[in-house]
């Protein structure tokens, strides 16, 4: 729809529509999305380093699975590994959750590449297929079934 300038609020209009437009194509470059991640994260971190979550009492959210069964699922302790990474202590991280701990080199660098690629302009997406996909699953029912026997 063409915006006649010259018609009352027409200049105001047409400013919109291009504002518009330009919000609209930097929140669907292929970057925004992990920048979007990777702040969010940062978010995250900075919350959580002065919020000891081995403590009760803090704003942080129970695992769901845990308050309904009591049973730890594969990523419980996620955040409790996260806190003690942020303060370097690897060894309690690792009784935290050590699958988690192990995954998460993986884990960033998916999000690097998916960052480096969204930065280049080019969407990336991962695939992992079936067969992955039922090797992730079996990997944390096993992991889920025996942290719960451990």
């Amino acid at each position: 729809m063409a915006v006649d300038a010259g018609a009352p609020g027409g200049r105001l209009r047409q400013r919109v529509n291009t504002a518009r437009h330009g919000l609209r194509r930097r929140l669907t470059h292929p970057a925004a999305a992990p920048i979007g991640l990777l702040l969010a994260g940062l978010a995250g971190c900075v919350y959580l380093w002065g919020t000891n979550p081995h403590e009760s009492g803090s704003l942080l959210p129970r695992c769901p699975f845990n308050w309904l069964t009591g049973l730890d699922c594969p990523a419980c302790g996620g955040t409790r590994m996260t806190y003690d990474l942020l303060h370097v202590d690897l060894v309690a991280a690792w009784h935290d959750n050590a699958a988690l701990l192990l995954v998460t080199p993986l884990v960033a660098v998916l999000v690097a590449r998916w960052l480096v690629e969204g930065l280049r302009g080019r969407r990336y997406r991962f695939r992992l297929g079936a067969r992955g996909t039922a090797s992730v699953l079996l990997l944390a029912a096993v992991w889920g079934v025996t942290r719960n026997l451990w």
